[in-house]
């Protein structure tokens, strides 16, 4: 289980799902990312590209010790609730219990942060018991973004009406969910950071302790390739525009800094350093 030290704050990785991503010109992950398009990006292997070609795309959720909180970033897609990223089937995972071998219990979790509302986000934000959806952290705030729920609340039909009944309004029908700014402070070491393109109220999460900084990305990246080719986009941007331009000015950002960049999809190791690489940008992992 991954875990990353940031001045007093702990990141513990909890993966869901683990994906091999197969390049197909019917449905691409990333048009850009052909095989051969890959190849020449040597650093992407072998950690985010294995040698057929197939990009490797971790779900995972992240947990932030900080002091006198506990923190579950992201939640991941969820037992129980048939999704098409999924193919469609409901997921029966260990998830909880690998939560548990961190140290970890559902009721000692503080506060929830999604990035965004997509359905890999906020699967466990709920658990199914004896029929009826119930928050599965009861004792949390969930922290979601306000502009975020207001786009999503207007969805009606189809997936995002039933992600939202199901891993959303439970948890305001429990009197948990607290709507929040973009920039929202979360505690003396964490705040969220504006990150819109991938959704329009998309934020990332930033740790700055005793002089050490970290970024959680969220979706502003959802493979490494794209710190490589900052202008490659999967197909699901709300705004494919507005997520390059912030692509581009978070990697230019953290570019040469000391801050670690913790990728909410990206595959083991997870985290590293972005370098400045020519007119683009690397990742620099250990």
């Amino acid at each position: 289980m991954l875990s990353w030290r940031i001045g007093k704050v702990t990141v513990t990785r909890v993966v869901e799902l683990e994906l091999t991503t197969r390049y197909r010109e019917d449905r691409p992950f990333i048009r850009e990312a052909t095989p051969a398009a890959l190849r020449a990006t040597s650093w992407l292997y072998p950690h985010f590209v294995n040698e057929d070609g197939a990009m490797l795309v971790s779900i995972h959720a992240l947990l932030v010790e900080a002091p006198g909180l506990r923190l579950v970033v992201d939640t991941c897609v969820g037992n129980d609730k048939p999704r098409s990223l999924v193919g469609g089937r409901a997921l029966s995972t260990e998830f909880l219990a690998r939560l548990g071998e961190a140290g970890w219990t559902r009721e000692g979790v503080d506060a929830v942060v999604c990035t965004h509302l997509h359905v890999d986000h906020v699967g466990w934000n709920t658990m199914r018991v004896e029929g009826r959806w119930v928050p599965t952290f009861p004792n949390a705030r969930y922290l979601i973004g306000r502009q975020e729920y207001e786009h999503w609340r207007g969805e009606t039909g189809g997936e995002p009406e039933a992600i939202l009944a199901d891993s959303v309004q439970p948890i305001f029908e429990a009197g948990l969910a607290e709507l929040v700014e973009m920039d929202h402070r979360i505690s003396p070491e964490l705040r969220l950071a504006p990150t819109p393109g991938h959704t329009p109220g998309h934020v990332s999460v930033l740790i700055n302790s005793e002089g050490e900084r970290a970024m959680i990305t969220g979706d502003i990246m959802h493979h490494p390739c794209q710190i490589a080719h900052p202008d490659w986009a999967p197909g699901f941007d709300s705004d494919r525009a507005a997520a390059e331009t912030t692509r581009r000015r978070v990697l230019g950002e953290v570019a040469d800094q000391p801050v670690l960049v913790i990728g909410t999809h990206f595959a083991a190791p997870t985290a590293g350093r972005v370098r400045r690489d020519g007119d683009a940008f690397r990742l620099e992992v250990s």
